[in-house]
């Protein structure tokens, strides 16, 4: 890359894994990349549920979950780091405060492009009384880069990448997340060689 280029921001856009991928946490994965600058990136696997249901995760919790719409609902494996802990992706809760930008929620990270995630339990809280927010996508752990690793991935062809769209991450089946997020780029997974080459 030439030094007088700006640099590389994914935040806001999907990772979606090469065929030649093989790493078991991401082999056909796609990541939602919530944060991207010069110090790395930080991103939530978006298609590989875990066995556990949100109802089973809030029982973990000792909260009740008064959202009939997401009991069933998959907590999803967001990668391997601190697999322990829960990362909610969702829609933008902002306080009633009308000058202020300022979150529902204590510990929330505003994504440019329109979500939020947040790593601090009163987000269950408020879903577990009826409350919060519409639409969520909950993992256990998360997927990080150093400086530079991604753009290194990127460059020996790992991922293929496109700006996020929230219908992949809301709206679409699990078992279809990986062609649809293929299908923004205008590709379909028999394309695809497992074989990295370089143009």
């Amino acid at each position: 890359m030439p030094a007088d280029s700006a640099p590389m921001n994914l935040t806001h856009h999907f990772l979606i894994a090469m065929p030649g991928l093989e790493d078991a946490s991401f082999a056909r994965s796609v990541v939602y990349l919530c944060e991207h600058s010069e110090r790395g990136a930080l991103g939530l696997i978006i298609n590989k549920p875990s066995d556990i249901s949100l109802k089973g995760l809030f029982d973990k919790v000792d909260l009740s979950l008064r959202r009939a719409d997401l009991s069933q609902e998959p907590v999803f494996q967001g990668g391997p780091v601190q697999t322990e802990r829960g990362f909610v992706l969702h829609e933008p809760m902002l306080t009633d405060s009308v000058d202020t930008d300022e979150s529902a929620y204590a510990s929330t990270m505003t994504i440019p492009g329109g979500l939020e995630m947040t790593t601090s339990k009163d987000v269950l809280e408020a879903l577990s009384t009826g409350a919060g927010p519409r639409r969520v996508l909950v993992t256990l752990g998360y997927a990080s880069w150093g400086e530079g690793q991604l753009e290194s991935e990127l460059a020996e062809n790992s991922w293929l990448t496109v700006g996020a769209d929230l219908s992949v991450i809301f709206d679409t089946p699990v078992g279809e997340r990986y062609d649809r997020a293929l299908g923004l780029l205008g590709l379909q997974s028999w394309m695809l060689s497992p074989d990295a080459g370089h143009a």
